[in-house]
């Protein structure tokens, strides 16, 4: 747990200048904001600790939903806050270490062979395609196209 809080901040880091550079959002204002993100992630972690049959990522997101839900009870700071952080500024740096954990198991990869290749390509078209159709349908309801 402790290796996962140390990339947890250091992810948060990241993702605050990232914040910064890309998006004008000064470190301070989204400071409270990725401590959110983080702090919701940690529970969600402990959450799969305690019960292992549900996936940690339905943890993490189930802890979100609810404390964003106007039932819980200072859910507009909590949106407010977590709103100043731009998806991207999240997404760079969890896909670079997705990146360098997966350079450890080279050797793992290697043996998937050229299959994998083909795979890959075909599930990144079929998702860009099927999300270009889903947009589409979705702007022609909306008349806005």
């Amino acid at each position: 747990m402790l290796e996962k809080s140390k990339v947890l901040v250091l992810i948060g880091i990241i993702a605050i200048l990232g914040n910064w550079v890309g998006y004008d959002v000064s470190p301070i204002a989204a400071l409270p904001g990725i401590i959110l993100i983080v702090l919701f992630t940690v529970i969600g972690l402990s959450l799969n600790v305690a019960i292992p049959k549900i996936p940690a990522v339905i943890w993490i997101s189930l802890i979100a939903l609810i404390a964003t839900t106007p039932i819980f009870p200072g859910n507009e700071w909590i949106v407010e806050q977590t709103g100043k952080i731009n998806f991207m500024a999240l997404a760079t740096p969890i896909l670079a270490y997705a990146g360098l954990s997966l350079g450890k198991d080279l050797e793992s990869f290697k043996k998937l062979g050229w299959r994998i290749v083909i795979v890959s390509l075909v599930v990144y078209t079929g998702t860009f395609l099927f999300a270009t159709l889903f947009a589409e349908i979705v702007f022609k309801l909306q008349g806005r196209f």
